[in-house]
Protein backbone atom coordinates (compact mmCIF):
# COMPACT_ATOMS: atom_id res chain seq x y z
CA UNK A 1 0.00 0.00 0.00
CA UNK A 2 1.19 3.03 -0.78
CA UNK A 3 1.28 6.47 1.05
CA UNK A 4 -1.09 8.97 0.02
CA UNK A 5 -0.07 12.49 0.57
CA UNK A 6 -3.92 14.13 -0.22
CA UNK A 7 -5.31 13.10 2.64
CA UNK A 8 -4.59 14.56 6.06
CA UNK A 9 -6.84 11.40 7.44
CA UNK A 10 -4.82 8.71 7.15
CA UNK A 11 -1.92 6.83 8.69
CA UNK A 12 1.66 6.75 6.45
CA UNK A 13 0.77 3.63 4.12
CA UNK A 14 -2.47 2.14 6.21
CA UNK A 15 -5.43 1.33 4.66
CA UNK A 16 -7.89 4.33 4.18
CA UNK A 17 -11.06 4.20 5.98
CA UNK A 18 -12.54 4.07 2.64
CA UNK A 19 -10.11 1.01 1.58
CA UNK A 20 -11.35 -0.72 5.29
CA UNK A 21 -13.83 -3.45 4.12
CA UNK A 22 -13.86 -5.06 6.87
CA UNK A 23 -15.77 -2.73 10.46
CA UNK A 24 -14.91 -4.64 13.74
CA UNK A 25 -16.97 -3.96 16.76
CA UNK A 26 -20.31 -1.43 15.86
CA UNK A 27 -22.93 -4.10 14.92
CA UNK A 28 -25.37 -2.14 17.02
CA UNK A 29 -24.88 0.77 14.63
CA UNK A 30 -24.78 -1.32 11.50
CA UNK A 31 -28.62 -2.49 12.88
CA UNK A 32 -30.08 1.16 13.83
CA UNK A 33 -29.26 2.35 10.38
CA UNK A 34 -30.33 -0.39 8.10
CA UNK A 35 -33.54 -0.69 9.98
CA UNK A 36 -34.16 3.01 8.99
CA UNK A 37 -33.49 1.97 5.84
CA UNK A 38 -36.35 -0.71 5.80
CA UNK A 39 -38.74 1.32 7.69
CA UNK A 40 -38.43 4.51 4.59
CA UNK A 41 -37.99 6.90 7.24
CA UNK A 42 -34.19 7.37 6.46
CA UNK A 43 -33.08 9.92 8.53
CA UNK A 44 -31.29 12.05 5.53
CA UNK A 45 -28.06 13.52 8.10
CA UNK A 46 -26.05 11.33 10.46
CA UNK A 47 -24.13 12.52 13.31
CA UNK A 48 -21.76 9.79 13.95
CA UNK A 49 -20.25 10.87 17.27
CA UNK A 50 -17.37 9.47 19.44
CA UNK A 51 -13.53 8.98 20.08
CA UNK A 52 -11.33 9.54 17.16
CA UNK A 53 -9.78 6.66 15.72
CA UNK A 54 -12.83 3.80 16.42
CA UNK A 55 -14.00 3.36 12.85
CA UNK A 56 -16.74 6.29 12.46
CA UNK A 57 -15.32 7.33 8.96
CA UNK A 58 -14.77 3.37 8.09
CA UNK A 59 -18.53 3.02 8.97
CA UNK A 60 -19.05 6.03 6.85
CA UNK A 61 -17.64 4.78 3.98
CA UNK A 62 -19.09 1.69 4.68
CA UNK A 63 -22.46 3.23 4.61
CA UNK A 64 -21.84 5.19 1.08
CA UNK A 65 -20.74 2.05 -0.40
CA UNK A 66 -24.51 0.23 0.34
CA UNK A 67 -26.04 3.37 -0.48
CA UNK A 68 -24.30 3.69 -3.65
CA UNK A 69 -24.14 0.57 -5.03
CA UNK A 70 -26.73 -0.29 -7.97
CA UNK A 71 -30.27 -1.16 -7.11
CA UNK A 72 -32.76 0.60 -4.42
CA UNK A 73 -30.82 0.19 -0.89
CA UNK A 74 -34.10 -0.17 1.15
CA UNK A 75 -35.00 -3.09 -0.62
CA UNK A 76 -31.52 -4.56 -0.32
CA UNK A 77 -31.49 -3.69 3.09
CA UNK A 78 -34.67 -6.20 3.90
CA UNK A 79 -32.26 -9.10 2.83
CA UNK A 80 -29.04 -8.44 4.78
CA UNK A 81 -27.76 -8.13 8.53
CA UNK A 82 -24.57 -5.62 8.12
CA UNK A 83 -23.58 -2.67 5.70
CA UNK A 84 -21.02 -5.27 4.16
CA UNK A 85 -20.71 -4.92 0.21
CA UNK A 86 -18.41 -7.47 -2.11
CA UNK A 87 -14.97 -5.65 -2.67
CA UNK A 88 -15.77 -6.72 -6.72
CA UNK A 89 -18.79 -4.20 -6.66
CA UNK A 90 -18.41 -1.43 -9.15
CA UNK A 91 -19.60 1.17 -6.88
CA UNK A 92 -17.53 -0.33 -4.03
CA UNK A 93 -14.04 -0.30 -6.19
CA UNK A 94 -15.16 3.38 -7.18
CA UNK A 95 -15.87 4.73 -3.85
CA UNK A 96 -12.29 2.91 -3.17
CA UNK A 97 -10.93 4.72 -6.63
CA UNK A 98 -12.51 7.78 -5.34
CA UNK A 99 -13.96 7.81 -8.26
CA UNK A 100 -17.51 7.42 -7.73
CA UNK A 101 -19.49 10.80 -9.16
CA UNK A 102 -22.19 10.95 -6.33
CA UNK A 103 -19.72 10.75 -3.32
CA UNK A 104 -18.98 13.82 -1.92
CA UNK A 105 -16.26 14.33 0.50
CA UNK A 106 -15.58 17.34 3.05
CA UNK A 107 -12.36 17.34 4.72
CA UNK A 108 -9.47 19.30 5.22
CA UNK A 109 -7.36 19.84 1.93
CA UNK A 110 -3.44 19.72 1.33
CA UNK A 111 -1.93 23.43 1.07
CA UNK A 112 -0.45 24.56 -2.65
CA UNK A 113 2.91 23.97 -1.24
CA UNK A 114 2.03 20.22 -1.08
CA UNK A 115 3.89 19.77 2.29
CA UNK A 116 0.82 20.20 4.92
CA UNK A 117 -2.92 20.84 5.03
CA UNK A 118 -5.46 23.43 5.61
CA UNK A 119 -6.46 23.98 9.26
CA UNK A 120 -10.02 23.72 8.22
CA UNK A 121 -12.14 22.31 5.82
CA UNK A 122 -12.15 25.37 3.51
CA UNK A 123 -15.52 27.30 3.17
CA UNK A 124 -14.94 27.04 -0.58
CA UNK A 125 -15.14 23.45 -0.57
CA UNK A 126 -18.75 23.10 1.26
CA UNK A 127 -20.29 25.89 -1.62
CA UNK A 128 -18.87 23.28 -4.50
CA UNK A 129 -20.76 20.66 -2.88
CA UNK A 130 -23.74 22.55 -2.55
CA UNK A 131 -23.73 23.18 -6.08
CA UNK A 132 -23.15 19.55 -6.90
CA UNK A 133 -26.40 18.67 -4.89
CA UNK A 134 -28.49 21.60 -6.52
CA UNK A 135 -28.24 18.78 -10.05
CA UNK A 136 -29.02 15.45 -10.63
CA UNK A 137 -27.32 12.52 -9.50
CA UNK A 138 -25.21 11.74 -11.79
CA UNK A 139 -25.80 7.89 -11.97
CA UNK A 140 -29.73 8.57 -10.88
CA UNK A 141 -29.65 7.40 -7.28
CA UNK A 142 -28.34 8.34 -4.15
CA UNK A 143 -25.91 11.29 -3.28
CA UNK A 144 -23.48 11.07 0.06
CA UNK A 145 -21.76 13.72 1.33
CA UNK A 146 -18.88 12.74 4.06
CA UNK A 147 -17.71 15.03 5.86
CA UNK A 148 -14.53 13.90 8.08
CA UNK A 149 -14.57 15.80 10.51
CA UNK A 150 -16.95 17.81 11.94
CA UNK A 151 -14.17 19.36 14.44
CA UNK A 152 -12.39 20.77 10.98
CA UNK A 153 -15.28 22.88 10.06
CA UNK A 154 -14.81 26.70 10.90
CA UNK A 155 -18.73 28.41 11.31
CA UNK A 156 -18.41 29.85 7.74
CA UNK A 157 -18.31 26.27 6.91
CA UNK A 158 -20.45 25.08 8.72
CA UNK A 159 -23.20 27.74 8.25
CA UNK A 160 -22.69 26.36 4.26
CA UNK A 161 -23.02 22.50 5.10
CA UNK A 162 -26.13 24.37 7.45
CA UNK A 163 -28.40 25.23 4.10
CA UNK A 164 -28.12 22.06 2.88
CA UNK A 165 -28.88 20.02 6.20
CA UNK A 166 -31.99 22.57 6.41
CA UNK A 167 -33.31 22.14 2.84
CA UNK A 168 -31.92 18.59 1.47
CA UNK A 169 -32.45 17.77 -2.10
CA UNK A 170 -34.53 13.99 -2.35
CA UNK A 171 -31.70 10.96 -2.01
CA UNK A 172 -29.47 12.84 -0.37
CA UNK A 173 -27.29 11.21 2.59
CA UNK A 174 -24.59 13.19 5.12
CA UNK A 175 -22.69 10.69 7.20
CA UNK A 176 -20.72 13.96 9.89
CA UNK A 177 -18.10 12.52 11.49
CA UNK A 178 -17.78 14.27 15.17
CA UNK A 179 -14.85 13.05 17.90
CA UNK A 180 -17.06 15.92 20.16
CA UNK A 181 -20.62 16.11 18.71
CA UNK A 182 -21.40 18.24 21.75
CA UNK A 183 -19.03 21.04 19.98
CA UNK A 184 -21.04 21.27 16.74
CA UNK A 185 -23.72 24.23 16.10
CA UNK A 186 -26.53 23.48 17.55
CA UNK A 187 -28.44 24.18 15.03
CA UNK A 188 -26.81 21.09 13.24
CA UNK A 189 -26.79 19.05 15.86
CA UNK A 190 -30.52 19.36 15.27
CA UNK A 191 -30.95 18.55 11.90
CA UNK A 192 -29.07 15.56 12.45
CA UNK A 193 -29.89 12.08 14.42
CA UNK A 194 -27.13 11.15 16.33
CA UNK A 195 -25.34 7.82 16.46
CA UNK A 196 -23.35 7.14 19.01
CA UNK A 197 -20.15 4.92 18.96
CA UNK A 198 -18.13 3.46 21.95
CA UNK A 199 -14.11 2.54 21.92
CA UNK A 200 -13.59 -0.63 21.15
CA UNK A 201 -12.28 -3.29 23.09
CA UNK A 202 -8.65 -4.32 23.24
CA UNK A 203 -9.40 -7.71 21.37
CA UNK A 204 -11.19 -5.75 18.65
CA UNK A 205 -8.59 -3.50 18.30
CA UNK A 206 -6.25 -6.35 17.96
CA UNK A 207 -8.32 -8.07 15.36
CA UNK A 208 -8.85 -4.82 13.48
CA UNK A 209 -5.12 -4.05 13.78
CA UNK A 210 -4.26 -7.21 12.44
CA UNK A 211 -6.76 -7.12 9.29
CA UNK A 212 -5.19 -3.63 8.54
CA UNK A 213 -1.10 -4.77 9.04
CA UNK A 214 -1.96 -7.94 6.65
CA UNK A 215 -3.65 -5.73 4.37
CA UNK A 216 -0.38 -3.78 4.23
CA UNK A 217 1.47 -6.58 3.80
CA UNK A 218 3.33 -5.10 6.64
CA UNK A 219 5.56 -7.09 8.94
CA UNK A 220 4.63 -6.94 12.77
CA UNK A 221 5.01 -8.85 15.76
CA UNK A 222 1.81 -10.15 17.48
CA UNK A 223 2.53 -9.73 21.30
CA UNK A 224 3.81 -5.43 20.33
CA UNK A 225 0.31 -5.42 18.73
CA UNK A 226 -0.99 -6.98 21.36
CA UNK A 227 0.14 -4.27 24.05
CA UNK A 228 -0.32 -1.42 21.72
CA UNK A 229 -4.30 -2.59 21.44
CA UNK A 230 -4.28 -2.46 25.42
CA UNK A 231 -2.80 1.11 25.39
CA UNK A 232 -4.35 2.36 22.53
CA UNK A 233 -8.01 3.57 24.73
CA UNK A 234 -10.50 1.55 22.30
CA UNK A 235 -8.80 3.00 18.73
CA UNK A 236 -6.97 1.40 16.08
CA UNK A 237 -5.86 4.18 14.70
CA UNK A 238 -4.00 4.78 17.88
CA UNK A 239 -2.90 0.78 18.33
CA UNK A 240 -1.23 1.07 14.48
CA UNK A 241 0.60 4.39 15.30
CA UNK A 242 1.39 2.33 18.81
CA UNK A 243 2.66 -0.88 17.00
CA UNK A 244 5.89 0.45 15.93
CA UNK A 245 9.02 -0.79 18.45
CA UNK A 246 10.14 2.66 18.63
CA UNK A 247 6.92 4.36 19.60
CA UNK A 248 5.54 1.63 21.82
CA UNK A 249 8.43 2.17 24.01
CA UNK A 250 7.60 5.94 24.28
CA UNK A 251 4.46 5.47 25.27
CA UNK A 252 4.52 2.74 27.75
CA UNK A 253 8.05 5.19 29.45
CA UNK A 254 5.32 7.98 29.14
CA UNK A 255 2.81 5.91 31.03
CA UNK A 256 5.28 4.55 33.24
CA UNK A 257 6.22 7.90 34.32
CA UNK A 258 1.91 9.10 34.84
CA UNK A 259 1.38 5.95 36.98
CA UNK A 260 4.20 7.35 39.31
CA UNK A 261 2.79 10.42 39.46
CA UNK A 262 2.67 12.45 41.89
CA UNK A 263 6.14 10.97 42.23
CA UNK A 264 8.31 12.27 39.63
CA UNK A 265 11.86 10.87 38.47
CA UNK A 266 13.87 13.79 37.55
CA UNK A 267 16.64 11.73 35.17
CA UNK A 268 13.51 9.70 33.27
CA UNK A 269 11.69 13.02 32.86
CA UNK A 270 14.65 14.95 31.49
CA UNK A 271 15.07 12.15 29.21
CA UNK A 272 11.66 11.55 28.06
CA UNK A 273 12.19 15.62 27.52
CA UNK A 274 15.41 15.54 25.22
CA UNK A 275 13.73 12.08 23.47
CA UNK A 276 10.78 14.80 22.43
CA UNK A 277 12.84 17.98 21.35
CA UNK A 278 14.04 18.96 17.89
CA UNK A 279 12.70 18.43 14.16
CA UNK A 280 13.31 14.27 15.08
CA UNK A 281 11.16 14.68 17.62
CA UNK A 282 8.11 16.40 16.51
CA UNK A 283 6.14 13.19 15.92
CA UNK A 284 7.19 11.77 19.04
CA UNK A 285 5.89 14.62 20.77
CA UNK A 286 2.25 14.36 19.25
CA UNK A 287 2.99 10.53 20.62
CA UNK A 288 3.09 12.08 23.60
CA UNK A 289 0.80 14.97 24.33
CA UNK A 290 -1.58 12.20 22.95
CA UNK A 291 -0.48 9.50 25.95
CA UNK A 292 -1.14 12.33 28.42
CA UNK A 293 -4.71 13.20 27.47
CA UNK A 294 -5.69 9.52 26.98
CA UNK A 295 -4.37 8.70 30.57
CA UNK A 296 -6.17 11.95 31.75
CA UNK A 297 -9.68 11.15 30.21
CA UNK A 298 -9.05 7.61 32.11
CA UNK A 299 -8.76 9.43 35.00
CA UNK A 300 -11.71 11.66 34.50
CA UNK A 301 -13.91 9.10 33.53
CA UNK A 302 -13.42 6.43 36.32
CA UNK A 303 -13.53 8.99 38.85
CA UNK A 304 -16.84 10.62 36.87
CA UNK A 305 -18.87 10.22 40.29
CA UNK A 306 -16.10 11.82 42.71
CA UNK A 307 -17.03 15.04 44.24
CA UNK A 308 -16.09 18.13 41.84
CA UNK A 309 -13.35 19.20 44.10
CA UNK A 310 -11.30 15.76 43.41
CA UNK A 311 -11.99 16.44 39.41
CA UNK A 312 -11.19 19.94 39.03
CA UNK A 313 -7.52 19.94 39.60
CA UNK A 314 -7.07 17.01 36.81
CA UNK A 315 -9.93 18.79 34.56
CA UNK A 316 -7.67 22.33 34.87
CA UNK A 317 -4.48 20.63 33.68
CA UNK A 318 -6.42 19.26 30.59
CA UNK A 319 -7.16 22.46 29.80
CA UNK A 320 -3.47 23.95 30.25
CA UNK A 321 -1.81 20.71 28.64
CA UNK A 322 -4.27 21.70 25.46
CA UNK A 323 -3.35 25.21 25.37
CA UNK A 324 0.16 24.80 26.16
CA UNK A 325 0.57 21.82 23.37
CA UNK A 326 -1.13 24.53 20.87
CA UNK A 327 1.00 27.19 21.18
CA UNK A 328 4.14 25.30 21.12
CA UNK A 329 3.01 23.98 17.80
CA UNK A 330 1.68 27.47 16.50
CA UNK A 331 5.10 28.74 17.37
CA UNK A 332 7.87 26.39 17.20
CA UNK A 333 8.62 26.66 20.85
CA UNK A 334 11.46 24.19 22.72
CA UNK A 335 8.99 21.18 23.95
CA UNK A 336 11.15 20.52 26.41
CA UNK A 337 10.18 22.95 28.93
CA UNK A 338 6.59 21.88 28.10
CA UNK A 339 7.54 18.67 28.90
CA UNK A 340 8.80 19.46 32.50
CA UNK A 341 6.56 21.48 33.41
CA UNK A 342 3.53 19.44 32.06
CA UNK A 343 4.83 16.38 34.45
CA UNK A 344 5.06 19.19 37.39
CA UNK A 345 1.48 20.43 36.57
CA UNK A 346 0.23 16.73 36.44
CA UNK A 347 2.11 15.66 39.96
CA UNK A 348 0.39 18.49 41.41
CA UNK A 349 -2.99 17.93 40.06
CA UNK A 350 -2.79 13.91 41.23
CA UNK A 351 -1.60 15.20 45.01
CA UNK A 352 -3.96 17.81 44.93
CA UNK A 353 -7.35 15.62 43.68
CA UNK A 354 -5.98 12.60 46.49
CA UNK A 355 -6.51 15.23 48.58
CA UNK A 356 -9.94 16.35 48.29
Amino acid sequence: MRETTDEPDRLPNAPHPRETLALIGHGAQERTFLEALRSGRMHHAWLLGGPEGIGKASFAYRAARFMLAAGEPAERARAVDSLAMREADPATRRVMARSHPDLHLLRRSLKPDGKSYTSNIPVDAARRVIDRFGSSAAEGGWRVCIVDSAEDMDRPTANALLKLLEEPPPRALFLIVAHAPGRLLPTIRSRCRLLGFEPLAPHQVEEAGRIALERMEAPFDGGALSRAASLSEGSVKRALTYVEPQTLALVEAVRARLDALPQIDALALLALAEDVAGKAGERDFGVMIETVQGWLSDHLHAHAAAQPARLAPLAEVWEKLHKAAREVETYNLDRRPLVISMFHDLSSAVARSRAA
